[in-house]
């Protein structure tokens, strides 16, 4: 019973560290849509990549071939790594270059809107199945009980689903803290493309550096912050 609590939270654990990723996707696509939206589609699109997870979950369990490769010294998870990675990359950069070129968010009827808040929760759900599939292996190699992983998986995206909006609204009304975000989804992206093709990096080499460029834009942030006030008492 107690080793089985414990793989049960490590597993949370886990799934909520990887989870990183998935809030700094949401909170940069829901941004695209009008306010009175982003909470729906926030909401709507975690409790269906909950679901794609767990679908996730029981098509590694029942495909073994998954790691076996199919074409080009390729398997199923590294063709999804390598086509993933190519999206992340490409979205990142387009909202970069549309945060810097102070490109208009786009407005329009409510079909158009309605158009953009499906798009969206697609994408919300497809990102979520590529960034699941490490977690999902690593998960079915600490157990095979898929109740616990199941159990794990929908505590995980309750947490996620906690803290999403707060830290979505910190990064939203900070552009710098949103390029840096974006920065990292690039990183990221990359490093699901080398893995696809099966070059491995350390995830140390990725996160220490994400973890030191944010600590050095949040001392800049309290910088401007104590400068601000202190001008002011001077005025």
């Amino acid at each position: 019973m107690i080793d089985t609590l414990l793989i049960l939270l490590l597993i949370i654990g886990l799934e909520l560290i990887l989870g990183i990723d998935n809030v700094l996707v949401i909170a940069i696509l829901v941004e695209r849509l009008p306010e009175t939206h982003r909470d729906k589609a926030r909401i709507l699109g975690l409790i269906l990549a909950m679901f794609a997870r767990i679908g996730m979950l029981w098509l590694v369990f029942l495909l073994s071939s998954l790691t076996q490769s199919i074409i080009l010294n390729l398997s199923i998870r590294d063709i999804i790594l390598i086509l993933g990675g190519f999206f992340l990359i490409a979205k990142a950069v387009r909202e970069i270059h549309h945060t810097v070129e102070f490109k208009e968010k786009q407005k329009g009827p409510g079909k158009k809107i309605f158009h953009n808040f499906y798009n969206i929760i697609l994408q919300i759900v497809l990102l979520d199945i590529v960034f699941s599939i490490d977690s999902v292996i690593t998960a079915l190699g600490l157990t095979k009980k898929m109740w616990i992983i199941v159990i794990a998986v929908v505590f995980s995206f309750m947490g996620i689903m906690f803290y999403s909006k707060p830290l979505s609204q910190f990064i939203i009304k900070r552009p710098t803290i949103k390029i840096l975000a974006l920065a990292f989804l690039i990183t990221i992206g990359v490093t699901l493309f080398l893995e696809g093709l099966h070059e491995e990096i350390p995830k140390a080499y990725i996160y220490i550096p994400m973890g030191f460029a944010l600590m050095v834009e949040l001392l800049q942030m309290r910088y401007e912050h104590n400068l601000g006030r202190k001008q002011k008492r001077l005025t």
